[in-house]
C-alpha cells in the first residue's frame, strides 16, 4: 500500500476534505464535534499572509482521496528552554489503518521537526486508545503520564 500514497503538506483545496477527517477524528475521540468554520480558521493557520502557525499533513492515495492527516506546530519547552514540534492530531479513517500509512505520516511529522531545527515532537492520545498506543510503542517513542486540562476564558 505504501507505494500508493503520497505524503504531503495540505493545500487550500484539501480544507474540505481535512475538515471531515477532522470531525471524523472527534468522533472517534468521542468529543465534541469542530466548530462549523473550521475550514476558515485553518485556512488562516495554514495559508494566512503570517508565517503558517499550523502545519498539515495529509496521506493522499493514488485516486486522489485523503487517507488521513497530521497537523503539528512549534511549541516551547520552559524546563528545557528549547522548541520542540506538537502533533497535535494524528488521524487515519478505519480502512486505512494497519496499512503502513501510519508510519509514513510518522516519518513526514520527524520530518517537518527536522526541517525547523527542531530535535522532538511530542503528543498525546487518548488512555482507551490501545491501538494508537501499541502503534506508538512499536515506534520507539517513550509516554508521559499528565492530564490535560481546558479552560475556557471569554476574549
Amino acid at each position: 500500500m505504501t507505494g500508493t500514497v503520497c505524503v504531503r503538506h495540505a493545500r487550500p483545496a484539501d480544507l474540505p476534505r481535512v475538515v471531515e477527517l477532522a470531525a471524523e477524528h472527534a468522533a472517534y475521540e468521542k468529543a465534541a464535534p469542530p466548530v462549523p468554520d473550521l475550514a476558515a480558521r485553518l485556512a488562516r493557520l495554514l495559508f494566512g499572509p503570517e508565517t503558517p502557525r499550523l502545519r498539515c499533513l495529509v496521506a493522499e492515495l493514488a485516486d486522489g482521496q485523503l487517507a488521513g492527516y497530521a497537523s503539528c506546530s512549534p511549541e516551547v519547552s520552559t524546563w528545557e528552554g528549547r522548541e520542540y514540534l506538537h502533533m497535535d492530531c494524528l488521524y487515519l479513517r478505519a480502512e486505512h489503518r494497519g496499512l503502513g500509512l501510519g508510519p509514513l505520516i510518522m516519518e513526514a511529522v520527524a520530518a517537518e521537526a527536522r526541517s525547523l531545527g527542531l530535535n522532538e515532537v511530542q503528543w498525546q492520545t487518548p488512555v482507551w486508545n490501545e491501538g494508537a498506543i501499541r502503534f506508538y510503542d512499536r515506534l520507539g517513542t517513550h509516554a508521559k503520564e499528565k492530564l490535560r486540562y481546558t479552560w475556557p476564558v471569554s476574549v
